[in-house]
């Protein structure tokens, strides 16, 4: 499953990479949601979790384990912290 997230989410970024939209988003083939998501550091993602929900808030720091999700939408006075090995997809904005 985790693989299948995982190639999933690859495709979806190269593809978007590719139609050339306003924010480049690079992933590389040894790429994984850790080093996507140190990438996008201080910028606004969001990161869809298993259980369907989807958190929208600022990259404040990735370990090799959790990601801190800060300023989360929707719960303005709260942060999050997030499992990486829960995360399904990053879904990052690259279109004004």
């Amino acid at each position: 499953m985790r693989i299948l997230a995982s190639i999933a989410l690859l495709g979806l970024m190269l593809a978007a990479a590719q139609v050339g939209l306003a924010q480049e988003l690079r992933v590389g083939a040894n790429d994984t949601v850790q080093t996507v998501l140190a990438a996008q550091k201080g910028k606004r993602v969001t990161v869809r979790v298993r259980s369907g929900q989807e958190l929208t808030g600022t990259v404040r720091d990735v370990s090799g384990r959790l990601v801190h999700i800060g300023a989360v939408s929707g719960r303005e006075f709260f942060d999050a912290v997030v499992p990486l090995e829960s995360i399904d997809a990053v879904l990052v904005r690259t279109k004004e």
